[in-house]
């Protein structure tokens, strides 16, 4: 198992590099990343905790480096090497990697899980120094990139046991709403039900009382929020336990864009990468 740096050792500011050397074949495109070093990094021989974090063209809108900032100037968490990717097409490759929704959106999950998994961690393991031990690598997203996250997360704790989830599409679904359409036609709720449950994982769900406006089942309560606490019922029924193994946060007025998620990404954080 790597050794990990001390998270009382930071000081410093973070260190923000862009990365264009990465070319995907699955993915047949040069895929952009900002890489965010902790302000341990330079020097240190030891490996450090990891977050792969989806729709990383969004991390001016999320104030990120200042965020990260102060939660190291703060002692808050641990150092840890953030890797965001910048999306493409995510409308087709955010979803779930084994199934396409109703109108064929995320038909390329499987290649981008596969250009993960492949070609994006031996080239991050190669080229930063960060831990090969899944318990240090936590994968996040937002809306389909959430999605996207527990997807990979649920099925490939080998290599990461934390998914961070901020409004997830968790509406994702088989059947049109006026083709027959029931909560049993949601794909990732199916997923859960039907899978052995990864051993060791936790997850980090938020959704906003302002994500949206649908209520499909006309309860007084969007669907968004319907969608993940449904979510987090079928979490419970495989053994993972509220407040522990599951953190969910709810947003009084939270809105679904960057501007919502800056402001509780210094929680999520703290959760995935605190003392």
């Amino acid at each position: 198992m790597s050794t990990l740096l001390s998270w009382n050792a930071v000081t410093g500011s973070v260190t923000h590099r862009i990365d264009t050397g990465l070319v995907s074949a699955f993915l047949n495109r040069s895929v952009r990343l900002d890489v965010v070093l902790p302000p341990a990094f330079d020097g240190a021989d030891q490996r450090f905790p990891v977050l792969y974090l989806n729709d990383g063209q969004d991390l001016e809108r999320l104030q990120m480096i200042s965020r990260l900032n102060s939660l190291y100037a703060q002692q808050a968490v641990r150092p840890f090497v953030l890797v965001a990717i910048h999306a493409s097409d995510r409308i087709q490759e955010y979803g779930i990697a084994t199934q396409a929704d109703y109108l064929h959106r995320g038909a390329k999950a499987g290649a981008y899980t596969n250009f993960v998994l492949q070609e994006l961690l031996p080239y991050i393991h190669k080229h930063y120094s960060v831990s090969d031990d899944p318990a240090q690598a936590v994968f996040a997203g937002f809306s389909l990139g959430g999605l996207s996250a527990f997807d990979l997360v649920w099925n490939h704790p080998e290599r990461f046991r934390k998914a961070g989830v901020f409004s997830g599409s968790f509406w994702w679904r088989q059947r049109g709403l006026n083709d027959g359409y029931s909560d049993a036609d949601r794909i990732m709720h199916a997923q859960v039900r039907k899978t052995a449950p990864p051993v060791g994982s936790s997850f980090w769900l938020q959704t906003g009382t302002l994500d949206e406006t649908d209520d499909r089942d006309h309860d007084g309560v969007i669907d968004s929020i319907d969608d993940t606490l449904d979510l987090i019922a079928e979490l419970e029924r495989k053994g993972f336990r509220w407040g522990q193994d599951v953190r969910y946060v709810e947003v009084e007025g939270g809105r679904h864009d960057p501007e919502t998620w800056g402001q509780v990404m210094p929680e999520f954080l703290v959760w995935a990468f605190g003392s």
